[in-house]
């Protein structure tokens, strides 16, 4: 080939590179607490905002306010074309079956939930795994042996975090007494810091130490309450250390951000596939969170006890108990 070709052929690639990069016009919808959540959504915001530094495509946006808007905004952004169409969270399933329907080239990724469709990915966590091991964490932590959770909306994946939480703390000591709260039983409850506050302070007056809170924004109460009072608490979802560091005892990770970002990538470079991928331990997809912030409070023992554990659930070893499969927190 000459060097003329060469360079004919170069250019051809190089246009075909930019069709196939303009050709994706991605979007993501998210669930109610807004994207500022320094939690859940805020987590699949920095996996779409790392998408959009690396390769310089935009996206579309909308932020949920209230139950009503979900189905007609991805409806919005599919008519609009854009492709493929992030969801965020569990109460975007029967909206995006509707509208995955009804735009069967268009791919959707929904994360939090399952929908059975050959143009819809589904991504969900083994949350109860990453809980588990900041469950013995907390067991370790407590001098009270007394530990909390705060849950949000009160609803079988919610429980599903609270269940691996007390199962690891009673791996780390069975004589740990586990104390759980419910927040509310509507979405508001996801974005609610003063009912958190409240729920963590009648926590931290019965006697509990630490808290874990799987609650999206209302999480943020129960952190300031617990360095009010000089009491632990755990993160959730991102790394939420940083928020209070000295008693952020550390977060569970759930890797929203990287299931995001892959939604996004793996439609730009041609390798999204429909179905249902499951992230653990074993995928990195869960974990938790230890760095400059709360490494004073890990001592090496916490540390071997959650890397031993924690290879052993990988390994089969330990099996920690899925809710949502048997609702029930028996193990």
């Amino acid at each position: 080939m000459t060097i003329s070709r060469l360079g004919v052929f170069a250019g051809m690639l190089l246009a075909a590179s930019a069709a196939t990069a303009a050709d994706i016009t991605p979007a993501v919808v998210f669930d109610m607490g807004g994207k500022f959540d320094k939690s859940f959504n805020q987590g699949v915001y920095d996996g779409v905002e790392r998408f959009k530094a690396e390769s310089g495509i935009e996206y579309r946006e909308f932020e949920v306010t209230n139950e009503t808007q979900r189905e007609q905004a991805i409806r919005r952004m599919a008519q609009r074309g854009a492709n493929p169409i992030l969801g965020v969270g569990f109460a975007q399933a029967g909206p995006m079956e509707t509208v995955a329907r009804e735009f069967p080239d268009t791919k959707f990724t929904l994360i939090d939930g399952v929908v059975d469709l050959p143009n819809v990915q589904s991504v969900v966590f083994k949350e109860q795994e990453g809980s588990f091991l900041v469950g013995l964490l907390a067991a370790m932590a407590s001098e009270n042996g007394m530990v909390g959770f705060v849950g949000g909306m009160d609803i079988p994946l919610i429980r599903r975090f609270a269940c691996g939480y007390e199962q690891g703390a009673k791996y780390a000591d069975p004589s740990v007494d586990v104390i759980q709260n419910m927040t509310g039983t509507t979405p508001s409850a996801w974005n609610d810091p003063g009912r958190g506050s409240e729920l963590a302070k009648g926590q931290f007056d019965r006697g509990v130490d630490v808290i874990y809170a799987a609650a999206g924004g209302t999480g943020v109460g129960v952190y300031q309450a617990a360095k009010d009072g000089g009491k632990l608490a755990i993160g959730v979802d991102s790394n939420q250390n940083y928020l209070h560091p000295g008693t952020m005892l550390t977060s569970m990770l759930k890797r929203v951000d990287v299931a995001a970002y892959n939604a996004f990538a793996e439609a730009q470079n041609g390798t999204w596939s429909a179905g249902i991928k499951v992230l653990g331990l074993s995928d990195d997809g869960v974990g938790w969170a230890l760095d400059e912030n709360n490494e004073s409070l890990i001592t090496e023992d916490m540390k071997a006890a959650v890397e031993a554990a924690s290879a052993k659930i990988v390994a089969g070893e330990i099996t920690v108990h899925d809710y949502m499969s048997d609702n029930s927190c028996t193990y």
